[in-house]
């Protein structure tokens, strides 16, 4: 059981790329005087730099990833042990008002919906997704209820 929802994509990237080439081919082509080829590597190293670190700084910042070790987002883990699934289940996707995004940040990410996920202790925090039903499939497919009474059943809270 993995579930992986990438923080970004290198499409800004590719884009950016695209544009400077068509403007390359654009400054061969048409007649006139050119543009200088120290601005041209300037252009063509500093421009795709920057996009790139930004794609990749969103990758790893913000990619949710819930497998067997529990739920990470970015540098930040929460053991599935310590998700609420009761909570879960009634869970939907919106703003818990003062709850802290987990993975950092002051608000959610642009594109993105926070899911609240009740821990261990009551304390809320709100999970950047694209995707909330996914998300809470996933995490409740890794995570076992209190209620549950079976034989070697561990509850949410250790239980």
């Amino acid at each position: 059981m993995t579930y992986v929802e990438p923080g970004g994509s290198w499409r800004p990237f590719w884009l950016v790329a695209g544009v400077l080439g068509l403007f390359a081919v654009w400054d061969l082509l048409l007649p006139g005087p050119d543009v200088p080829p120290l601005v041209w590597v300037l252009t063509l190293v500093a421009v795709p730099g920057v996009v790139a670190i930004g794609c990749l700084s969103a990758r790893r910042v913000w990619t949710v990833r819930v497998d067997a070790d529990g739920l990470a987002v970015g540098r930040e883990r929460v053991p599935l042990g310590d998700v609420d699934a009761s909570a879960l289940r009634g869970a939907d996707a919106g703003v818990d008002a003062g709850a802290p995004v987990l993975g950092g940040g002051w608000s959610l990410p642009r594109g993105r919906t926070g899911l609240p996920l009740r821990l261990a202790g009551g304390r809320t925090v709100l999970v950047p997704t694209r995707d909330p039903a996914a998300l809470r499939a996933a995490l409740l497919g890794g995570v076992r209820d209190a209620s549950d009474r079976s034989p070697d059943a561990e509850g949410t809270l250790g239980t």
